[in-house]
């Protein structure tokens, strides 16, 4: 009986934990590139913007960390479809709002350290105050947000199903946003529930 009644209460807190995290927040679908001119400084060094890293087919944002055990768990999946991205001309920019962490593992140094491990080669860029976040109403690392030609938000949510298990991925939305974005069709799932850690705000 005891055990039952942990496995109901166990049961119940996962509900509530996974409706939290799942539950789609941040800009509309069709909403406008916010904060797409603002100087952001990179880890090459320079200080680049949204705007500069798009490219001619529209640009992938995404809200990344250096230390996100779900980051690190699907680092294989985020560098290949960022490659995706820029293989079929679309820019790319990885954003670090964790402001609460730039004195340790957010620092920029660790971001720059962390690129270069991961051979990144598309902007990784230090959100200050965590402004681009809070105009994205991003909530969590990896987050992403694909916009066309226009600007305009056609995807956001996650990159696939699965997150825990790479083995078990059935559908790779973000992918699949991509080559209709990119072939002018209409956008058959615009938004999913990602999952991840929280943004670090301070």
């Amino acid at each position: 009986m005891r055990k039952e009644m942990v496995a109901e209460m166990l049961l119940a807190l996962f509900s509530l934990f996974s409706f939290q995290i799942n539950n789609p927040v941040g800009l509309p679908i069709g909403s406008v590139l916010p904060k797409a001119g603002l100087a952001m400084q990179d880890v090459s060094g320079k200080t680049s913007s949204m705007q500069q890293a798009k490219r001619q087919n529209g640009l992938l944002v995404m809200f990344g960390s250096n230390v996100c055990p779900v980051v690190q768990a699907n680092q294989s999946r985020i560098k290949e479809i960022c490659q995706y991205a820029l293989d079929n001309k679309i820019g790319v920019a990885i954003i670090n709002s964790n402001e609460g962490g730039r004195n340790t593992e957010e620092s920029f140094e660790s971001m720059r350290v962390y690129a270069k491990a991961q051979s990144y080669s598309w902007f990784y860029l230090l959100d200050r105050k965590s402004v681009v976040a809070d105009a994205f109403g991003a909530a969590r690392t990896p987050e992403c947000f694909l916009f066309d030609m226009n600007n305009k938000l056609v995807y956001h949510g996650a990159i696939g199903d699965s997150p825990g298990d790479i083995d078990n991925v059935r559908r790779h939305y973000l992918h699949e946003a991509i080559d209709e974005m990119v072939a002018g069709k209409n956008i058959l799932v615009k938004e999913t529930r990602s999952i991840g850690c929280s943004i670090f705000r301070g």
